[in-house]
């Protein structure tokens, strides 16, 4: 039986007035120290790196012996890098094991680059020596593991506002840069012409300090200038302001457009259906182009071998030699942006819906592996859903075996072959379907490499 509580015990009161606590309380909040978080500028890029290390590609490992190790071959997530916290990056190409970046610097230095060297499509890179060291002749780098400065020979009175970039581009061997006074710079192997010079039979490219030099008003005349550069595996596109497409190098499928299936050193316009277009982008990361015209149609020339240029699947051809309008890309709709892979096309429209076709890894599952027409990727794969319903892509692009997407808010969606964890998702293994890359910032472009992935982008705040 429990005991029972006498009424003449006294009942717990508090020892302090309700107005007493508000003192005590406004006291400790005197006390509390305000936060104010760092706010990042807006103006600054990050750059993040993964895939295939081993080549130096990632620009990571500042240590050779370090870069040598097995744990080291592979970044499997992205992964911010150094070199961009310390100097203003502002462009990104990715070639195949190597990467350039355009950069501002207050020592006027303009270009960097990092990875593979064996064509001195990085320039002619030379090995430091120590001081105390015995003299010897310095030797040529093969592979350069951290960003180093490419030196784009000057002439009498150029500044480091000439020399700034103004578009770049990489190919398997070779890289391409437009300055900003107009001038162009290749580098690397000149086999099939892709530099814009003459070809030399047996010209050995490794440990070359040739970069060969070439005057806008060369290429497209005084009344015109160049904006952009697009390099396939191994030939270049040079697109003009009046939108006019000038080519050079490997033909043997006929991505040069020139109306054979040569190799080509001299820099050519080529016309067929674009002609009278104005063309303001290009696309090709193989042997496959894709052209876009000011209206949003889509025009292409090169390997067709997987359908990507068919018109006509009865008569289809493997090769295109000369610029083609495509029918099979009518009823997209107006198209704002195009990308080619090495066997598969994408397109984007001006309602955000993207488009994939071709052979491979096309994101609509293991099951679908080739289509000869356009079929749209549905919304809710790139981050749309009830509670953000406006979200839309704003930008694709891909590699030889792999394709991104960017949406408005900023995120990275990206599928294929995974073979060297360039997908950035942490593992080998082929995505099937877009999936968001784990990403600190705002995604603004993207470098598809063969085998690894270079993102610019800005931070959040």
């Amino acid at each position: 039986m429990l005991p029972t509580i006498r009424a003449s015990m006294p009942l717990l009161a508090r020892t302090y007035t309700t107005k007493a606590k508000r003192v005590v309380l406004n006291q400790d909040k005197s006390k509390i120290k305000d936060y104010n978080p760092k706010i990042s500028n807006t103006h600054d890029q990050r750059v993040y790196v993964w895939g295939f290390q081993e080549t130096g590609a990632l620009g990571l490992q500042t240590n050779i012996k370090k870069s040598q190790e097995r744990y080291t071959e592979m970044v499997h997530h992205p992964t911010r890098l150094q070199f961009s916290t310390n100097n203003e990056v502002t462009d990104v190409t990715a070639g195949y094991g190597f990467t350039a970046y355009a950069v501002q610097r207050s020592d006027g230095e303009t270009l960097f680059g990092c990875g593979l060297n064996t064509d001195s499509q990085l320039g002619y890179q030379v090995k430091k020596v120590k001081s105390n060291s015995p003299a010897q002749d310095p030797a040529n780098l093969d592979v350069i593991i951290y960003p180093t400065a490419i030196q784009l020979p000057r002439e009498h009175g150029e500044t480091a506002e000439d020399m700034e970039v103004r578009s770049m581009s990489a190919g398997r061997a070779h890289l391409v840069v437009v300055t900003r006074n107009g001038h162009v710079f290749t580098l690397g192997n000149n086999s099939y012409g892709q530099c814009g010079r003459s070809i030399i039979e047996e010209e050995r490219y490794s440990k070359s300090a040739i970069i060969h030099r070439i005057s806008q008003v060369d290429i497209c005349g005084p009344d015109d200038e160049i904006v952009s550069v697009e390099c396939g595996q191994d030939h270049t596109m040079f697109l003009t302001k009046l939108g006019r497409v000038y080519t050079c190098g490997w033909g043997a499928d006929g991505q040069t457009g020139q109306g054979n299936y040569h190799s080509a050193g001299q820099i050519t316009l080529i016309e067929g259906d674009i002609k009278k277009e104005r063309i303001v982008s290009l696309s090709c990361s193989s042997d496959c182009v894709l052209a876009l015209n000011e209206h949003g149609d889509c025009f292409g020339w090169g390997n067709s071998e997987y359908g990507q240029l068919d018109n006509d699947p009865e008569h289809a051809q493997t090769q295109i030699n000369i610029p083609r309008a495509l029918k099979l890309t009518k009823e997209i709709g107006r198209i704002r942006q195009v990308a080619s892979g090495g066997s598969f096309c994408m397109a984007l429209n001006d309602q955000g819906l993207v488009y994939t076709w071709g052979y491979g890894i096309l994101g609509f599952g293991p099951f679908v592996e080739q289509t000869s027409k356009p079929q749209h990727l549905l919304p809710p794969l790139f981050g749309r859903n009830d509670f953000s319903n406006a979200t839309t892509v704003v930008s694709i692009g891909c590699g030889v075996f792999h394709m991104g997407a960017i949406n408005s808010d900023g995120d990275l969606f990206m599928w294929g072959k995974n073979r060297f964890g360039h997908l950035g998702l942490g593992h080998k293994k082929d995505q099937f379907f877009p999936f968001k890359t784990a990403l600190n910032g705002k995604v603004a472009k993207v470098a598809y490499g063969v085998d690894h992935t270079i993102a610019l982008c800005k931070p959040y705040f």
